[in-house]
Order: structure tokens, then C-alpha cells, then sequence
């Protein structure tokens, strides 16, 4: 019963890191309808900054502020001189083709900057000890970062959904002309859309540092389960990332734990058994545009 509840625990601490990552992809492809590859090198990127931050200053909480401000700063760039010449469906292949090439450009950057050893980003001290449960002792940062994920899935929905940026946003993805015509810089407000995923990328890497640890290559690893969550949740909504996450990251976690060798399987089940039963994920749009 013990070794059950540790893992779920743990299933849960995976799944909202997950979450933050995913609700960064989610934000980016819901909102922009943008198909974005290089999401595991914005988050390892993250990662490495803020390793680089801790190292040289000693302080977890600045590097929690300024590799998400560095790496949005940046996907802000490549979205004004690169991305926005690639909108529209008909422009997927070539969304594909670019963000794909620039992960691979970014991994071989990371390992020329900060080798090809396994890095961890030590937690602060605040969260550094463990916190009773029961019969058992939990490390208190991953509790930390479940109530994070939390956090930022209430923050996330309030401005989607009962604010004034959150509304021009989802008349963008509808009808960007009719919201120039308002008089409304769209392609400004979709600018800081991608430098808001790709800073939630960055975010998710230094929260998860501590506990994931930092190696190259995890880029492509992390980006194919986060691709997961996003499908089987649903392309483009918020709502389907935290359940996707919750979903995938138990399955994950418990799969790893009871079998390890089919752990990979049991995550790639888990999403065939979804879109079986929901072609277009949890809370995605059927094929009359109409949320499930």
C-alpha cells in the first residue's frame, strides 16, 4: 500500500510537469495553430539556463525568472523575423520542416555549450528536505511542484477564459481579420502567445531540473511525451493538457514501476485506447468544430 501511494504520488509530481510543458504546446498550437518541434529544445534550453544561473549566483528562485524571460525573449524573435511568414494550414509541412530543423540546430548547441554530461539543478533550500505522509517520507520540492502545476492551471484558465486578453486571443484564432479590423495589433497579441509557450517551455525545464535531471537528447524524449499528452487530450485546449498530463504521467509513472519493460507500450496504448474510443482526444474538436 505504501509502495502504491509513493507512486502515485510520484505519477502525480510527473503529471504536472508535464502539464506545464504541455500547456505551453497547447497555447501555441490552440491559439496560433502553429505545429512547434522545437518545444523540447525551448525546454531543455530552459533547463540548461537556469542550471547556469544557479551555478553562478547560488539562487534557484532568480533562475525560476530568467530562463523563462531569456527563451521567451527569444521564441518573441524567432516568431517576428521567422514564424510569421509560416501561418495558416496550408503552411504545416513547412511549420514542420522549420521547427524540426531548429531542435536540431538548438541540441547541438546546448552540447557544445554545456557538454554531454548528465547536469541536475539542486533545489532551494526552502524545498530541500522531506515532509511526512503517513508511514513515509516525500521530498517537499515535488509537492512544491505539484501544487505549481496546480497554480498555473488556474492562473492559465482565468486568462483564457474571464479576461479581456483571453477573449481577443480566442477571436484571433477564429477570425484574425475581423479582429484587425477592430483596430487590434493581432499579430503582436499572437507574438506574445509563442513567447508565452515557449517561456513555459523554459519554466517547465528549470522546475523540472531537480527532479527529471538535464542530458542531451532529452529534448526529443520529452517532446514525444508531451506530444502524447497534447493528442490524447486534445490539440489546442487547455483543458485537454491537464487531463492528458494527468493521464499520461500516471500511466507513465506506474507503468515504469510494475513493468518496466512495457512501460513505453503502456503510454502509447493508453493513447490508442483514447482515439479509439475519441478520435479527436478528451476535450478535442470533432470534425464540425464543436468541442467535446
Amino acid at each position: 500500500m505504501d509502495n502504491f501511494f509513493i507512486q502515485l504520488l510520484n505519477g502525480l509530481v510527473f503529471s504536472m510537469l508535464l502539464f506545464v510543458l504541455a500547456a505551453g504546446l497547447s497555447l501555441i498550437f490552440g491559439q496560433m495553430n502553429v505545429i512547434n518541434l522545437a518545444h523540447g529544445a525551448f525546454y531543455l534550453l530552459g533547463g540548461y539556463v537556469g542550471l547556469s544561473v544557479v551555478r553562478y549566483t547560488d539562487n534557484f528562485w532568480l533562475a525560476l525568472l530568467v530562463a523563462p524571460l531569456l527563451v521567451g525573449g527569444l521564441g518573441l524573435v524567432i516568431e517576428f523575423f521567422i514564424l510569421r511568414r509560416l501561418y495558416g494550414r496550408e503552411q504545416h509541412l513547412r511549420q514542420v520542416l522549420f521547427t524540426f530543423g531548429l531542435a536540431l540546430i538548438a541540441a547541438d548547441l546546448m552540447r557544445w555549450q554545456w557538454g554531454a554530461h548528465v547536469e541536475a539543478i539542486p533545489p532551494p533550500d526552502l524545498l530541500a528536505g522531506q515532509l511526512p505522509l503517513f508511514s513515509l517520507q516525500f521530498p517537499l520540492y515535488r509537492l512544491a511542484l505539484v501544487g505549481f502545476g496546480l497554480a498555473l492551471a488556474a492562473t492559465l484558465w482565468f486568462i483564457l477564459e474571464r479576461t479581456r486578453l483571453g477573449a481577443i486571443i480566442r477571436a484571433g484564432v477564429s477570425d484574425a481579420r475581423m479582429v484587425s479590423g477592430l483596430g487590434i495589433n493581432i499579430h503582436l497579441v499572437f507574438a506574445g502567445v509563442f513567447a508565452l509557450g515557449t517561456a513555459l517551455a523554459a519554466l517547465a525545464g528549470v522546475v523540472g531540473g531537480p527532479v527529471l535531471t538535464l542530458y542531451p537528447g532529452l529534448d526529443f524524449e520529452i517532446l514525444i511525451l508531451t506530444l502524447v499528452v497534447v493528442v490524447v487530450g486534445g490539440l489546442g485546449t487547455l483543458k485537454g493538457a491537464f487531463f492528458g498530463s494527468l493521464l499520461i504521467g500516471l500511466a507513465a509513472t506506474f507503468g515504469r514501476a510494475l513493468w518496466p519493460e512495457f512501460s513505453l507500450f503502456l503510454i502509447f496504448a493508453v493513447m490508442a485506447l483514447v482515439l479509439l474510443v475519441r478520435p479527436a482526444g478528451l476535450f478535442g474538436l470533432d470534425l464540425e468544430g464543436t468541442a467535446r
